[in-house]
């Protein structure tokens, strides 16, 4: 995400690093560079330049010149500036009424019919709401089935009139039976076309009017950059919405639709769209992406995602496991399988600062676990349980079972007994634990 723009940024601030003096000259190189840095990230001219003398008087009032490290001050100017130019604080849905009604609007091929399903289920299982969808796009191919199809996946109801091609009396009818079936949030799935035409804004105005939704979401796809921006200010001259969906940001090199269409439109990014799966749908956080940006990672969204598959119980009961020196390969699969949870295995790291940069040219696959699922799955129940028995004939087989090399197995086992051996001295002793392990590293 943003890999080009995060290169950019931190060329520009090596201008300011290892100088022995600081000028007003190597500011304004410094400035220049950001300015090319957004210009090459499909950020407007217009708002680069806004954007960069705004960086220019902070910094200069903030004594970049005098700084102990002015590298360092000038990352936070742009850090801050970056935040504010993406809207400055997270902004959540309404979800106040009952029913709620929302609206999903965009261009055929953004991603409303996904985001539609993922925004049920982010409400279903983060707000405890009871959700319907709304099958309002009666012109697509597929687009009503493709909406069944996700609803059944993430156990929500699909409203849907098959036969009525009327996508004003589609919408007005699912709220009746949401009303009259306790559902609280109805989601209305939109038709879009490929390009914004005056037939299409009629219509969905005609839908707007006729339900007056408490919440407008317009879905638009990153990558387009500032075809998105441009097409977010046609859509929100007509509809007047309440906030942007951004989707497949996970494949945004760029950032420039992120980065300026609350400026274009004055309305806030909402949510995020990361990936595929139906719980890959994030609340968007301006000074958490600008975090990110300039490569400082995103800790707390890690945290988020951890405790969102944190069980408490399972964890005392893996602590006792581990104090009583009983932790085995059963367990090990358990906690895998949280983390597979949280999503992307290189977007998580990614989240880890200086990480990002590490994992650049790395490919990690969504499968990465898959090698160690399959040789913990080749042992047998007394071998995953008491990891002990694993002799070099139990390798051999484990290995061919598994499809791996026996130094595969090898390493997994060893790797295992080390987390084993660092988690007991973690738990036992507190602090004197901590600093046994820390004494082992060392070594």
């Amino acid at each position: 995400m943003f890999e080009g723009l995060s290169d950019r940024l931190e060329k520009s601030f090596k201008i300011l690093k290892g100088q022995g003096r600081i000028s007003e000259i190597n500011v304004a190189e410094s400035i220049k560079e950001i300015r090319k840095a957004l210009i090459e990230a499909d950020v407007s001219y217009k708002i680069a330049k806004d954007f960069t003398n705004e960086v220019k008087e902070k910094a200069l009032g903030q004594n970049v010149l005098q700084a102990v490290k002015p590298g360092e001050l000038m990352v936070k100017i742009v850090h801050d500036e970056l935040a504010e130019l993406m809207g400055g604080e997270q902004v959540d849905i309404q979800i106040n009424a009952n029913p709620t009604v929302i609206l999903v609007a965009g261009l055929q091929g953004s991603g409303k019919t996904t985001f539609s399903a993922k925004l049920a289920n982010y409400l279903k299982t983060k707000k405890g709401k009871h959700p319907l969808l709304v099958a309002g796009d009666v012109y697509r191919p597929a687009a009503i089935n493709q909406l069944q199809v996700l609803g059944e996946q993430i156990n929500v109801d699909v409203f849907t009139e098959e036969e009525n091609k009327n996508p004003v009396q589609i919408a007005a009818n699912a709220i009746k039976y949401a009303k009259s079936n306790a559902k609280n949030v109805v989601i209305v799935d939109t038709a879009g076309r490929l390009a914004v035409d005056e037939v299409m804004m009629k219509e969905i105005r005609s839908v707007k009017d006729a339900i007056n939704p408490h919440e407008i979401l317009f879905v638009v796809d990153a990558m387009t950059g500032q075809d998105a921006v441009n097409t977010a200010k046609a859509f929100n001259d007509e509809l007047d919405f309440d906030g942007v969906v951004l989707t497949k940001l996970d494949g945004d090199t760029r950032g420039g639709a992120a980065l300026t269409i609350k400026a274009v439109v004055d309305k806030p990014i909402k949510f995020v769209g990361i990936g595929e799966k139906m719980d890959a749908l994030d609340l968007f956080h301006p000074s958490r992406m600008a975090d990110r940006i300039l490569g400082m990672g995103d800790i707390i969204t890690l945290v988020e995602k951890a405790q969102e598959q944190f069980d408490e119980e399972e964890a005392r009961r893996i602590q006792k496991k581990i104090a009583k020196n009983q932790f085995n390969f059963n367990d090990f699969l358990k906690q895998i399988q949280q983390i597979k949870k949280m999503g992307n295995v290189k977007d998580l790291m990614g989240m880890i600062p200086g990480m990002g940069k590490a994992l650049k040219d790395t490919e990690i696959d969504d499968d990465a676990f898959k090698g160690i699922e399959a040789i913990i799955y080749s042992m047998t129940p007394e071998e995953r349980e008491n990891p002990k028995i694993l002799s070099g004939s139990r390798r051999k087989r484990i290995a061919i079972g598994s499809g791996n090399d026996i130094q595969e197995v090898n390493r997994l086992i060893k790797q295992f007994a080390e987390t084993s051996k660092m988690m007991k001295m973690m738990s036992s002793g507190g602090g004197r634990g901590l600093s046994q392990m820390m004494k082992g590293i060392k070594k």
